[in-house]
């Protein structure tokens, strides 16, 4: 039972990230301060808590939202995925427990596979298989192999209680059983639960691994029997038996896993849904923590469009929750949209760095930023870069929960050259250049483009993107194409962008799943049999193995990453018809400085390569040299230790390109091809190479 396990005096989340005047957004508060909460209002410019950045930029924004005081209280949350049946079971004397089951974390205390009231079917403190009921507990005694398959039986009749584990194709695993003797028992009311216990109406005990096919019989007749095959897209468990006790999922346990029948003849469950009828559940999941909404805000018709902050204070204690204003349905406000990649924030969602130190403390103290770590913060739900206490990997995100690196003057990177920012708050230098040179824009998220395709950008002169755009949905890469392809201007200003296919929950729509299959740069690796969405069954893994990788939308797509450092371009186009491009600058060289590893060309890149689509008419502008030993060729490009995909010498795939190209109907791509351009924009009051550059490519683009 984990709820009231936070320790953070304060803390908040919206129901939405982006939404338009009109619409409304909700703000869910935990306080534990016993005071008011005030909250107001801000626009966000700038987001980087470096003293040698312009530092943390926000606007009054009071004329929409006038400060209010919120009378706030703790809201506990509680990890741990099961299911639970709507309606209440009764069991008699005589009743039997069975489930197949694949454990994957050796735990010295219960996990419960299946249970009714007090009456649970479990995974003991020493691993074996054991029955709780009538206060006793009956164990095999004979601890269970992990990442085997098993079946487990429970069985009470006449006064004798047997429980049995028989492995299910598992060579080396063994059978056991144990016969004890029960004193009289009373029937046992409770709803049914899968994957955990009920105490005091909260899940505990929770089990970590598969289960499949679990089963409570009474009297000798099926009282439910669940088939985990049906429905893999939904959050329903499906009863097969004759009283229809279907069952609900809590906190998304991943479904269309592979189960004990799946031999490998088949990698799609929509195929054969019998070879995945099990549930991997976890102890830690939590993806919406379920609050009750304390306020909510809606915007006013003539609110601009941009970046908020919704902060809130009480006491001493502060959080701050950004969230996206897009300009009405149809009716842009600026020439220019600025594409902001919510989907990549969700999915990054409260990263615990492996490499975390508690020496980063040091500079996030002596730069007032905010002060709050994943790495530090388990129990509030990991991201997909993490894995499960059982050694899996996350494979959902969401936002409705705290996002610690999802606010203001968030540092990712606590040492090295520059800020040491990512995502949002690296997004800021973008945000604050353009502030800063007087461009209009417009916002428009990944998740309107999702929900509304071309439409809701078809009417602007060019789409620009963030630093890193990895993560899209078959809908949002088909309205980028759409755009460009019928003469909208698409400029991509990151790296390793348009990467991973993730796919939204139809239940849920903040729900987003990642299956990280086959290959690429990957946080874990999915498990074989296990690449397709059970979200939208479709294959998961790179765009590039679904046949759509970068260099088809954005002519440049990921070749190497290295530690969080940046180098420079060098200037390697000099045709007069692309002279515009480089208006002002005089240097061959571009970008040997920034806020982010301390050039414009790092840490991911992307390169031209027409064998993966980069079009031919398109144009080399610069391309970065100079990346150290740390940089690698990402593991999709790499087949041997002295073969490459390419065919090239290693040296020369370790590099960004610049590009620019037109389409028929009049669109046309302007392509950095690294994530740390953005970073380099602000130097010098953005007076140098690569805002000048910038500037001349915006300015052509919405001419």
């Amino acid at each position: 039972m984990a709820g009231g396990n936070d320790d953070i005096a304060l803390l908040g989340y919206s129901d939405r990230l982006s939404l338009r005047p009109g619409e409304t957004i909700e703000f869910k508060l935990s306080s534990k301060t016993n005071e008011p909460v005030k909250a107001w209002l801000t626009r966000s410019i700038c987001a980087d808590p470096n003293p040698d950045s312009p530092g943390i930029i926000e606007e009054s924004a009071d004329a929409w939202f006038p400060d209010r005081s919120i009378e706030a209280c703790h809201q506990p949350f509680y990890p741990g995925s099961y299911a639970a049946t709507e309606n209440t079971l009764t069991l008699r004397e005589s009743f039997r427990f069975c489930a197949i089951i694949f454990p994957m974390l050796e735990k010295h205390s219960i996990q419960t596979v299946l249970s009714v009231g007090d009456v649970s079917l479990i995974v003991d403190e020493t691993g074996a298989a054991a029955l709780h009921v009538g206060g006793r507990f009956y164990s095999t005694d004979v601890p269970l192999k992990l990442r085997c398959w098993y079946r487990l039986e429970a069985i009470c009749e006449d006064g004798t209680v047997t429980v049995r584990q028989t492995p299910v194709g598992a060579a080396l695993a063994v059978s056991a059983e144990r016969t004890g003797v029960i004193s009289e028992l009373q029937s046992e009311d409770g709803l049914a639960v899968v994957g955990a216990r009920l105490s005091a109406g909260l899940a505990c005990d929770h089990f970590n691994g598969k289960i499949e096919s679990p089963e409570i019989h009474n009297g000798g007749s099926v009282l439910a029997a669940w088939d985990f095959s049906q429905g893999i897209p939904t959050t329903t468990l499906t009863d097969t038996g004759p009283n229809g006790l279907h069952a609900s999922l809590v906190n998304f346990p991943a479904r269309g896993m592979t189960s004990s029948m799946w031999d490998g003849s088949e990698m799609c469950w929509r195929h054969a849904p019998d070879h995945y009828a099990a549930i991997h559940f976890h102890e830690d999941d939590i993806y919406d923590f379920g609050w009750k909404t304390d306020f909510a805000f809606t915007l006013p018709m003539d609110m601009p469009s941009g970046i908020y902050v919704m902060r809130i204070k009480s006491g001493e204690h502060e959080d701050a929750m950004p969230f996206w204003v897009c300009a009405p349905k149809g009716k842009p406000k600026a020439k220019l949209c600025v594409l902001i990649p919510t989907f990549t924030y969700t999915v990054y969602g409260n990263h615990a760095r492996p490499d975390f130190e508690p020496s980063w403390k040091e500079r996030i103290t002596a730069w007032d930023a905010y002060p709050h770590n994943p790495a530090e913060h388990p129990e509030y739900g990991r991201s997909t870069y993490n894995f499960h206490p059982d050694g899996s990997g996350a494979c959902h995100a969401s936002h409705r929960r705290p996002l610690f690196n999802l606010r203001p003057g968030y540092i990712t990177f606590g040492t090295g050259t520059g800020s040491g920012l990512r995502h949002f708050q690296a997004d800021s230098h973008l945000i604050t250049w353009l502030h800063a040179k007087g461009i209009e824009y417009d916002i428009v998220t990944d998740r309107e483009l999702h929900d509304e395709g071309i439409s809701s950008i078809e009417g602007y002169d060019a789409v620009m993107t963030t630093t890193h755009p990895e993560y899209h949905t078959v809908e949002t890469l088909d309205a980028l194409q759409s755009y460009r392809d019928e003469g909208g201007k698409l400029l991509y200003l990151g790296g390793n962008g348009f990467y991973w296919r993730v796919a939204i929950h139809s239940e849920n729509d903040g729900m987003i799943e990642i299956r990280r299959a086959e290959d690429g740069l990957r946080a874990w690796a999915a498990e074989p049999g296990e690449y397709y969405n059970a979200f939208d069954g479709a294959y998961g893994g790179l765009w590039r193995r679904s046949a759509r990788p970068p260099q088809q939308l954005v002519g440049v797509g990921f070749t190497a990453q290295g530690a969080f450092n940046g180098s420079y371009y060098r200037r390697v186009c000099h045709a007069p018809e692309y002279q515009w491009v480089f208006e002002g600058v005089e240097d061959e060289i571009i970008g040997d400085f920034g806020l982010s590893g301390g050039g414009a060309a790092g840490f991911e890149l992307d390169r031209y390569e027409p064998r993966l689509g980069s079009p031919q008419n398109a144009v080399v502008l610069a391309r970065s040299e100079g990346h150290g030993e740390d940089f690698i060729l990402v593991p999709e490009e790499q087949l041997t230790h002295i073969t490459n995909w390419a065919g090239e010498p290693v040296d020369d795939l370790l590099r960004a390109d610049m590009i620019y190209f037109e389409l028929p109907q009049g669109g046309a791509v302007f392509s950095v091809g690294s994530i740390t351009f953005c970073g380099s924009l602000l130097e010098n009051d953005c007076e140098n190479s690569v805002s000048k550059i910038l500037r001349n490519v915006v300015a052509h683009m919405v001419a």
